[in-house]
Protein backbone atom coordinates (compact mmCIF):
# COMPACT_ATOMS: atom_id res chain seq x y z
CA UNK A 1 0.00 0.00 0.00
CA UNK A 2 2.46 2.70 1.13
CA UNK A 3 4.59 1.69 -1.87
CA UNK A 4 1.94 2.26 -4.34
CA UNK A 5 1.48 5.60 -2.73
CA UNK A 6 5.14 6.80 -2.36
CA UNK A 7 7.00 4.38 -4.77
CA UNK A 8 9.85 6.56 -4.41
CA UNK A 9 10.80 7.00 -0.23
CA UNK A 10 14.08 8.38 -0.94
CA UNK A 11 13.26 10.79 -3.47
CA UNK A 12 9.96 11.85 -1.71
CA UNK A 13 12.05 12.25 1.57
CA UNK A 14 14.98 14.63 -0.01
CA UNK A 15 12.05 16.50 -1.92
CA UNK A 16 10.16 16.96 1.55
CA UNK A 17 14.09 18.03 3.19
CA UNK A 18 14.94 20.20 0.58
CA UNK A 19 11.28 22.15 0.46
CA UNK A 20 11.79 22.40 5.01
CA UNK A 21 15.44 24.13 4.08
CA UNK A 22 13.96 26.50 1.61
CA UNK A 23 10.99 27.38 3.22
CA UNK A 24 11.43 26.94 6.79
CA UNK A 25 9.99 24.61 9.73
CA UNK A 26 6.26 24.87 10.37
CA UNK A 27 3.37 22.52 10.90
CA UNK A 28 2.15 24.35 7.38
CA UNK A 29 5.01 23.51 5.40
CA UNK A 30 5.66 20.16 6.70
CA UNK A 31 2.28 19.42 5.33
CA UNK A 32 2.62 21.24 2.49
CA UNK A 33 6.16 20.46 1.60
CA UNK A 34 4.87 16.73 2.44
CA UNK A 35 2.32 16.86 -0.34
CA UNK A 36 4.12 18.40 -3.20
CA UNK A 37 7.05 15.95 -2.58
CA UNK A 38 4.58 13.24 -2.73
CA UNK A 39 3.00 14.36 -6.12
CA UNK A 40 6.47 15.16 -7.37
CA UNK A 41 8.03 11.86 -6.95
CA UNK A 42 4.98 9.92 -8.78
CA UNK A 43 6.01 11.70 -11.71
CA UNK A 44 8.75 9.43 -11.64
CA UNK A 45 6.50 6.99 -12.66
CA UNK A 46 6.03 7.98 -15.90
CA UNK A 47 9.57 8.01 -16.70
CA UNK A 48 9.90 4.50 -15.62
CA UNK A 49 13.57 4.31 -15.00
CA UNK A 50 15.87 1.18 -14.98
CA UNK A 51 17.99 -0.09 -12.60
CA UNK A 52 21.51 0.19 -13.27
CA UNK A 53 23.24 -2.76 -13.33
CA UNK A 54 25.94 -1.97 -10.58
CA UNK A 55 28.71 -3.94 -10.06
CA UNK A 56 30.19 -2.74 -6.65
CA UNK A 57 33.56 -3.72 -5.79
CA UNK A 58 36.76 -2.90 -5.83
CA UNK A 59 36.49 -1.01 -8.85
CA UNK A 60 34.02 1.36 -7.32
CA UNK A 61 36.07 2.05 -4.68
CA UNK A 62 39.20 2.63 -6.54
CA UNK A 63 36.93 4.53 -9.02
CA UNK A 64 36.07 7.01 -6.00
CA UNK A 65 39.30 7.47 -4.66
CA UNK A 66 40.96 8.26 -7.65
CA UNK A 67 38.15 10.74 -8.55
CA UNK A 68 38.80 12.75 -4.87
CA UNK A 69 42.45 12.56 -5.59
CA UNK A 70 42.26 13.95 -8.87
CA UNK A 71 39.25 16.65 -7.54
CA UNK A 72 42.04 18.01 -5.00
CA UNK A 73 45.00 18.20 -7.90
CA UNK A 74 42.87 19.83 -10.08
CA UNK A 75 41.63 22.55 -7.44
CA UNK A 76 45.08 23.15 -6.68
CA UNK A 77 46.09 23.36 -10.20
CA UNK A 78 43.33 25.67 -10.93
CA UNK A 79 44.16 27.75 -8.28
CA UNK A 80 47.68 28.14 -9.50
CA UNK A 81 46.28 28.87 -13.02
CA UNK A 82 43.93 32.02 -11.45
CA UNK A 83 46.34 33.22 -8.82
CA UNK A 84 49.32 33.47 -10.32
CA UNK A 85 48.33 34.24 -14.41
CA UNK A 86 50.47 31.71 -15.72
CA UNK A 87 51.17 33.79 -19.72
CA UNK A 88 51.61 30.15 -21.69
CA UNK A 89 47.82 28.63 -20.39
CA UNK A 90 45.49 27.85 -23.42
CA UNK A 91 41.90 26.47 -23.00
CA UNK A 92 40.13 24.58 -25.48
CA UNK A 93 38.10 21.68 -27.04
CA UNK A 94 38.50 18.22 -27.45
CA UNK A 95 36.72 15.57 -29.34
CA UNK A 96 36.77 11.93 -27.26
CA UNK A 97 36.07 8.65 -28.83
CA UNK A 98 34.28 6.89 -25.66
CA UNK A 99 33.51 2.99 -25.21
CA UNK A 100 31.26 3.60 -22.56
CA UNK A 101 27.59 2.86 -23.76
CA UNK A 102 25.71 2.26 -20.93
CA UNK A 103 23.44 5.81 -19.79
CA UNK A 104 24.47 5.52 -16.48
CA UNK A 105 28.19 4.78 -17.23
CA UNK A 106 27.96 8.07 -19.16
CA UNK A 107 26.07 10.10 -16.64
CA UNK A 108 28.78 9.29 -14.28
CA UNK A 109 31.37 10.28 -16.34
CA UNK A 110 29.37 13.58 -16.77
CA UNK A 111 29.78 13.96 -13.09
CA UNK A 112 33.31 12.87 -12.62
CA UNK A 113 34.61 15.14 -15.35
CA UNK A 114 32.33 18.36 -14.68
CA UNK A 115 33.14 17.76 -10.95
CA UNK A 116 36.90 18.01 -11.60
CA UNK A 117 37.89 21.58 -12.09
CA UNK A 118 39.57 22.83 -14.83
CA UNK A 119 37.38 20.36 -17.35
CA UNK A 120 33.70 20.67 -18.19
CA UNK A 121 31.56 17.94 -20.11
CA UNK A 122 29.90 20.17 -22.88
CA UNK A 123 28.50 17.40 -25.15
CA UNK A 124 27.96 14.05 -25.86
CA UNK A 125 27.12 12.62 -29.61
CA UNK A 126 25.51 9.17 -29.13
CA UNK A 127 25.61 8.32 -32.67
CA UNK A 128 29.18 8.93 -33.26
CA UNK A 129 30.29 7.92 -29.43
CA UNK A 130 32.07 11.57 -29.31
CA UNK A 131 31.97 13.50 -25.76
CA UNK A 132 33.57 17.19 -26.35
CA UNK A 133 35.07 18.52 -23.08
CA UNK A 134 36.64 21.69 -22.25
CA UNK A 135 39.27 22.20 -21.00
CA UNK A 136 41.11 24.60 -18.72
CA UNK A 137 44.41 24.28 -19.33
CA UNK A 138 45.41 22.39 -22.00
CA UNK A 139 48.37 21.58 -23.16
CA UNK A 140 47.98 17.89 -25.05
CA UNK A 141 45.24 16.62 -26.33
CA UNK A 142 46.66 12.81 -26.10
CA UNK A 143 47.21 13.17 -22.80
CA UNK A 144 43.67 13.76 -21.69
CA UNK A 145 42.21 11.39 -23.99
CA UNK A 146 44.51 8.85 -22.40
CA UNK A 147 43.71 9.94 -18.86
CA UNK A 148 40.04 9.56 -19.12
CA UNK A 149 40.39 6.41 -20.94
CA UNK A 150 42.38 4.77 -18.13
CA UNK A 151 41.57 6.17 -14.96
CA UNK A 152 37.42 6.41 -15.63
CA UNK A 153 36.41 4.83 -18.62
CA UNK A 154 37.88 1.34 -17.62
CA UNK A 155 36.84 1.31 -14.22
CA UNK A 156 33.36 3.01 -15.15
CA UNK A 157 32.63 0.08 -17.64
CA UNK A 158 34.17 -2.42 -15.01
CA UNK A 159 31.22 -1.49 -12.63
CA UNK A 160 28.22 -0.60 -15.16
CA UNK A 161 28.50 -2.74 -18.18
Amino acid sequence: MIRRLIPFPLLTLALLAMWILLTGFSPGHIIFGALIAVMVSRTMLSLRPERPTLRLGRAAVRLALIVFIDIIRSNIAVAKIILLRPPERNSGFIELSTALRSPDALAMLSIIITATPGSLWVQHDAHRHIILIHVLDLVDEQEWARLIQERYEKLLIEIFE
